[in-house]
């Protein structure tokens, strides 16, 4: 502050005062003490406990909420710290600056939150100071979970999700995104079963959303029913349990398909002989001699209800011996193709054979003479399909290629990559081939194709040295040190690609 005195300005300055218990010279408040001796006068930390018991539910992983709620929070998160300072008494006698935890050992049962806070202590004077409160986590079992253990069968609606294919491969995945999207957190048994795994829930609306999820990721159908359990006439109340029956479309990627005749008039005269690209809750379908690509939603597909003409356990190897490219470079949604005249031979024909065949192949931008490549056989396979006979005169090719081979032998990508999967908690029920030799082999595969194909990580949570890694970019990748195979970089990933 300064005063204007005619020419000169002269600038006002705030003296000093001596404090009144230490002597100390200090600037002048309206308690006339130094800071120190106000700390040491004043403790606005007494009214709050510093010593807490919380209640957790070592089953479900929840906390308790009086007087009967139970609320789920992360180790250190928002939820758990909100929660927290709900539990803490009188903490609305002080003003809350700043809250964060402290760590602690995890297996030692104590939760510590550092707290800030400020409040009026003489004369308008604003004091501020920080504590420590310890909670104690103290176990104890839910109602719903305490059921549960007492009678494990007390469940009130159960998800039964199946797939009549001949592989495994499409629960493998699911179970990748469930685990991602924490979608079965609720699910108080999982089992597995012959033909799937089915869900048991605890409330019906629990099985509900996890319908809701599965209509998200996958070509499904559900229906719902219910059974009565018991009933009280006098009460007029009834117990129920529900179940929810879902079934996965039996179309799985790199399935060859035959198309009916309407379909590929909806389509636009698309195909009749496709690939399908992709499965999400729409088909991905990809013509490998025009490279057109069209999209058939679940709804479209279950009403003309087709299946695959041959999938991908009948994929046979074959070698690249000469390739001529026929056509441009095409862009299909982010993908790029290239049409090409190849001669391939089977390789199991080495030494009893000269048989060559000559294809045309979507897969003309990756291969080369010398190469190894997965198709379908044609020529030799015995094909039965009530859709093909639809279709009066159609020459068959004799091969369609799929895939570029990357395989190495006596390669295991089960133990030879840097990372690896978490799985579910499942039960393994009669009739099931959980853990058996061909499971572990189907299993195997899906890890390969994962590696060969990285775009199919980044809907999936990796385990890299311990931790989990997001697969989010392609940095991201590169940081769990992804093993793939030498040709690699011939699938070469654009900015297109990224994007989708």
């Amino acid at each position: 502050m300064a005063q204007e005195m005619g020419m000169f300005t002269v600038a006002q300055t705030i003296g000093s005062v001596l404090c009144c218990n230490c002597g100390i010279l200090m600037h002048p408040n309206a308690a006339n003490m130094c800071g120190k001796c106000l700390q040491s006068e004043f403790d606005i930390t007494k009214c709050l406990s510093k010593s807490v018991d919380i209640v957790h539910c070592p089953e479900c992983d929840r906390y308790k909420q009086p007087p009967s709620t139970w609320i789920k929070a992360k180790p250190e998160s928002k939820d758990l710290l909100a929660f927290c300072l709900n539990r803490l008494k009188d903490v609305n006698k002080v003003r809350l600056v700043h809250a964060e935890f402290i760590w602690t050992e995890p297996h030692s049962k104590r939760i510590k939150v550092k707290l800030t806070v400020q409040k009026e202590v003489l004369n308008g004077v604003i004091l501020e100071q920080t504590c420590i409160v310890e909670y104690t986590v103290c176990e104890e079992m839910c109602g719903s979970c305490l059921r549960i253990k007492a009678n494990p069968d007390q469940w009130e609606c159960v998800v039964q999700l199946r797939q009549y294919v001949s592989h495994r491969r499409t629960f493998f995945y699911l179970e990748q995104l469930i685990l991602k999207h924490d979608a079965a957190k609720y699910a108080i048994r999982i089992a597995q079963t012959k033909q799937g795994i089915d869900f048991f829930f605890n409330k019906q609306s629990h099985g509900r959303k996890f319908v809701e999820f599965l209509r998200e990721v996958a070509p499904i159908r559900d229906d719902e029913g219910k059974k009565l359990v018991s009933s009280d006439t006098k009460s007029n109340t009834h117990v129920f349990k529900y179940s929810f029956s879902v079934e996965i479309s039996p179309i799985c990627r790199e399935d060859l398909i035959c198309l009916p005749p309407e379909v590929a008039v909806s389509l636009g005269n698309f195909g009749p002989l496709v690939i399908c690209n992709k499965v999400t809750s729409i088909l991905t379908l990809l013509d490998p001699f025009t490279l057109r690509q069209s999209f058939l939603t679940k709804e479209q597909y279950w009403r003309s209800s087709f299946r695959a003409l041959l999938s991908c356990k009948q994929l046979v190897e074959y070698i690249v011996l000469d390739v001529e490219v026929v056509s441009r470079e095409v862009n299909v949604r982010g993908v790029r193709y290239v049409l090409a005249d190849a001669q391939v031979a089977r390789v199991s024909d080495f030494g009893k054979n000269d048989m060559i065949f000559s294809v045309r192949t979507h897969l003309g931008r990756i291969l080369k003479a010398g190469d190894y490549a997965l198709g379908y056989d044609l020529y030799g396979a015995n094909i039965n399909d009530i859709e093909l006979d639809k279709y009066k005169g159609l020459v068959l090719p004799d091969v369609i290629l799929i895939k570029k081979s990357y395989e190495k032998e006596g390669q295991k990508w089960g133990k030879s990559c840097s990372w690896k999967l978490k799985s579910l908690n499942m039960e393994i029920n009669n009739g099931a081939k959980g853990g058996d030799h061909e499971e572990n082999l189907e299993y195997e595969l899906f890890l390969r194709d994962l590696a060969e194909n990285p775009g199919s990580v980044f809907n999936l949570s990796l385990y890299s040295n311990g931790e989990i890694s997001e697969m989010g970019s392609m940095s991201n990748i590169e940081d769990v040190s992804l093993t793939l195979v030498d040709d690699f970089e011939d699938l070469d990933l654009g900015d297109d690609v990224m994007k989708e």
